[in-house]
């Protein structure tokens, strides 16, 4: 497959992606506030991310550098740029939702802690702040900036935020996503890799989920 069949490809998923979450927004609404008490959203979701990651995957078939799942180019340098940049979007992410109440929007974090459903959120916690990390990078931070890079690398920081924002399927909370994932993919053109994204990616999403239950 050229390397203009893999981003038209990537580009169709992509799309795919944020019309089907989009549609879903507008038909069941806000989802219902125990969703990450439940072992079958857990599973829902996993078997969704295992579906996206071989569509990845097949994606950069014979051309796994797409993926950028490498060392990065200074592990010191990048462990320091990714802490930097998960404080950064931690604060900077909380301010924005004070005003766009994007976590609202999402509907997805509980109202409190059910002790009694522990083992259904802890799995609904691997799936958020350690699958979709790792499979959200190497679609967007990894394929999908890799191809976008060409046509110049703030295009493709840019481009890569907006798609990432798009297949979350949220209005209040696009400009939030929007940011994070420009922040992810100018993290990964300063390290040649998709594996600091992924620390700081899962960090947010586990950080977020502790707080949700915590408050």
């Amino acid at each position: 497959m050229s390397t203009r069949g893999r981003l038209a490809f990537w580009l169709l998923l992509v799309a795919v992606l944020a019309t089907a979450a989009y549609a879903q927004r507008a038909t069941e609404g806000r989802p219902e506030r125990d969703l990450l008490y439940r072992y079958g959203t857990a599973i829902a979701s996993a078997v969704g991310y295992a579906v996206m990651l071989g569509l990845t995957l097949l994606i950069a078939l014979h051309r796994t550098e797409l993926l950028a799942l490498r060392r990065p180019r200074s592990w010191g340098r990048s462990l320091g740029q990714a802490i930097g940049l998960l404080f950064v979007v931690l604060v900077g992410g909380n301010i924005l939702d004070h005003y766009l109440h994007a976590g609202r929007e999402q509907g997805y974090t509980p109202p409190g802690w059910e002790p009694d459903k522990a083992k259904q959120y802890a799995a609904n916690f691997v799936v958020v702040a350690i699958v979709a990390p790792f499979v959200e990078e190497l679609l967007f931070r990894g394929v999908g900036y890799s191809l976008l890079e060409p046509l110049g690398r703030f295009p493709a920081i840019a481009a890569v935020g907006v798609t990432f924002a798009a297949v979350h399927g949220l209005l209040a909370g696009f400009v939030i996503l929007a940011l994070f994932g420009a922040v992810l993919a100018w993290l990964r053109s300063r390290t040649d890799s998709v594996i600091p994204g992924m620390l700081v990616h899962g960090s947010y999403n586990a950080v977020a989920l502790i707080l949700a239950v915590a408050a």
